[in-house]
């Protein structure tokens, strides 16, 4: 009978490889993100661990839901709450308000009734999931993010692990107003352009934590592994193990393809 842990490990990798943008998953892009994709391929390596979910970091503007009566939550997502712009890539930044229908009315502050949803600019650094076979690993990977800047993170139930770090921005900049159906911005496209160019310095720093992350986490991988050859054990590679390598192949494939589509695409652009 197979282990509880690798028939997990073996459906999560399943849906890892039938994702794309032919069949999205639940996440608001609907994809993995390529940032992401690197560390997820080298974590899911690892037999005793297994990404379950993944943020490379993004930039959103989101719209609030309608409060419900009595409702004590300082932000309401549900109920109408939705995003206005959002991307996990810098080039999509520069003057991403030229997309969002603003109407600027600087310093006109709403009124606090509920016929007003606020309005935030957010960035949102990396984050990880990942599922671990026991609490010896699950330590050891959560010590890892730990000695790498990721204060944020923890150790929850059944041996997940959830690695974050914060160097996140939520700044109101604006509010809906329900009786003209309007977004408006209170603050200037020279405040947005001065909050985006703080995103870019955070994008930077997240990335290269992301890339540090990643170099601790090969170490960790490669010192189990020694570990293992050192006790005598002779590591052949499984009917499991060489399935698992065979989806991460798939998945690297999968990108470079799209990678090469839109090259051509582009190029084509050109020479028209």
């Amino acid at each position: 009978m197979q282990d509880p842990f690798d028939q997990k490990k073996q459906a999560i990798l399943n849906e890892i490889t039938l994702n794309s943008e032919d069949n999205l998953d639940a996440s608001p892009k609907g994809t993995i993100d390529e940032h992401c994709i690197p560390i997820i391929n080298l974590i899911n390596s690892d037999p005793n661990m297994v990404t379950t979910s993944s943020c490379s970091g993004r930039v959103s503007v989101f719209l609030e839901g309608k409060k419900q009566e009595n409702d004590t939550k300082i932000i309401a997502k549900g109920n109408e709450g939705r995003w206005l712009f959002v991307t996990h890539d810098t080039s999509d930044l520069n003057n991403w308000y030229t997309k969002v229908d603003f109407k600027y009315h600087e310093n006109q502050f709403p009124p606090q009734d509920n016929n007003h949803r606020s309005i935030s600019f957010k960035f949102e650094p990396l984050i990880l999931h990942v599922k671990c076979r026991d609490l010896d690993q699950a330590t050891k990977l959560y010590t890892c993010a730990m000695n790498n800047g990721f204060r944020e993170s923890g150790i929850g139930s059944n041996f997940n692990v959830a690695i974050r770090i914060s160097i996140k921005l939520d700044i109101p900049i604006g509010y809906y107003e329900n009786d003209t159906e309007e977004l408006i911005s209170f603050v200037s496209e020279s405040y947005l352009d001065y909050v985006t160019k703080l995103s870019f310095e955070r994008f930077n720093e997240n990335f290269k934590k992301l890339d540090q992350l990643y170099k601790s986490i090969e170490c960790l991988i490669k010192s189990s592994s020694s570990e293992s050859s050192s006790s005598g054990i002779t590591k052949k590679e499984s009917k499991e193990e060489r399935r698992q390598r065979k989806i991460r192949e798939g998945l690297q494939r999968q990108q470079e393809t799209k990678k090469l589509k839109e090259q051509q695409e582009a190029q084509k652009e050109l020479e028209q």
